[in-house]
């Protein structure tokens, strides 16, 4: 049997149980050189942590992940947690000799960003690996439109469109929630949900972004707080009745910005949580000087190319459905048609970081990745506090 990877995961909220069906699932359908073993959940409360241990098959609950950290049967530490705190446990588990596995994106500032890549880098000297969880790069379709580029079927990259749609915040009614708070979440639908398009557009393209400028735009300003909370409570109604208690949204619910990539190539991206009827929305669409290609997560089996270069009576966007065994990471899966779905990039996901572990070799995305990401966000927050102004985006090799 292969040698155990003993695993922590550090949060069990949303991305708790999409990282533990990564865990679960992938050592069942990949042959993998370590085998993951779900040890230790660890949550604030431990009623909660329990039940969803308990749910979703991790072996013990603990209620300090700073103990955890420091175990010696611990040899992985998974941080699905808010934002707030990615920063302060990544840094301890490397430090203590743990690969790190962090949910994106990677920090709520480009302080705690860098502090995260010096540890990291310092960490990958001594063997240890760390890896942010940028997921959609693991779905097959967006892997072969990133080969199909670098492969030159598109010729140069001119321009792209990237576009991320949610409608979970339209109803001013939806209560404050810590996505909606920016001490903890970092930002709203930009670092939330547009971070996810900046990574994929630059993943699959081979590009980065060197510039940017965009607004960002609250349409509610504040929201009713869940029964029982009282936090940053603001005094909604001065009838008989009790008064309703709001809190402070400090996010932004929309973000639009445009980018100039390193190589001269330009593109929009637009991140928003209140495009009515858009559940989860996210399209890239990239066009180059022999062809364009398009994905749409709402038909994640699917990419969508056009080859200029055949002759103009055939020329015309086709459908190529990823789901042969030739594919990236389908052979593992099922028959060619099979459709595969939002949780498999998680199992693929679990899947390289293992093999990179065992390897020895630095995992993608990068904390450095991340980085640069991080910094992209910040540019256009800052441009749009300064009326849409072009802001330089820095190297995040640097």
């Amino acid at each position: 049997m292969a040698e155990r990877l003993r695993v922590a995961m550090v949060g069990n909220g949303f991305m708790g149980a999409a990282h533990s069906q990564g865990w679960r699932v992938a050592p069942r359908f990949f042959d993998l050189p370590l085998q993951p073993t779900m040890d230790v959940l660890v949550g604030r409360d431990p009623g909660r942590a329990g039940e969803a241990a308990a749910k979703w098959g991790w072996g013990e609950v603990s209620t300090d992940w700073r103990e955890v950290v420091e175990r010696d049967d611990i040899d992985v530490v998974d941080i699905v947690t808010p934002g707030d705190s990615h920063a302060e446990i990544a840094i301890a588990a490397l430090e203590a000799g743990k690969h790190v596995l962090c949910e994106k994106p990677l920090a709520n500032s480009t302080v705690e960003a860098e502090a995260m890549t010096r540890a990291a880098e310092a960490a990958s000297a001594r063997g240890i690996r760390s890896m942010l969880g940028f997921t959609y790069r693991r779905v097959p379709a967006t892997a072969l439109a990133r080969q199909l580029i670098a492969d030159g079927r598109i010729g140069e990259v001119r321009h792209l469109r990237a576009s991320y749609l949610q409608d979970w915040l339209v109803d001013p009614a939806a209560p404050m929630t810590w996505r909606l708070e920016k001490d903890r979440a970092g930002s709203g639908a930009l670092g939330d949900i547009g971070a996810h398009a900046v990574d994929l557009a630059q993943y699959m393209t081979g590009l980065r972004l060197s510039e940017v400028s965009g607004v960002l735009e609250t349409f509610v300003r504040r929201r009713p707080l869940p029964s029982g909370s009282s936090s940053g409570a603001i005094a909604g109604s001065s009838s008989s009745e009790p008064a309703t208690e709001f809190g402070e949204v400090t996010v932004d619910d929309l973000a639009l910005f445009r980018g100039r990539f390193a190589s001269g190539a330009l593109g929009t991206f637009e991140a928003s949580r209140m495009a009515t009827g858009r559940k989860n929305s996210l399209r890239i669409e990239i066009s180059g000087s022999l062809g364009s290609i398009a994905f749409d997560l709402e038909n994640l089996n699917a990419l969508e190319f056009y080859d200029a270069t055949e002759p103009t009576v055939e020329q015309g966007f086709k459908t190529i459905i990823v789901t042969e065994p030739e594919h990236p990471w389908v052979d593992a899966w099922w028959p060619a048609g099979h459709m595969l779905g939002y949780e498999h990039g998680f199992a693929n996901q679990a899947k390289d970081f293992v093999d990179a572990i065992a390897a020895g070799s630095p995992p993608r995305p990068s904390f450095a990745d991340g980085l640069h990401v991080q910094r992209v966000l910040d540019a256009v927050e800052h441009s749009s506090a300064t009326d849409g102004a072009w802001v330089g985006v820095a190297d995040g090799s640097d």
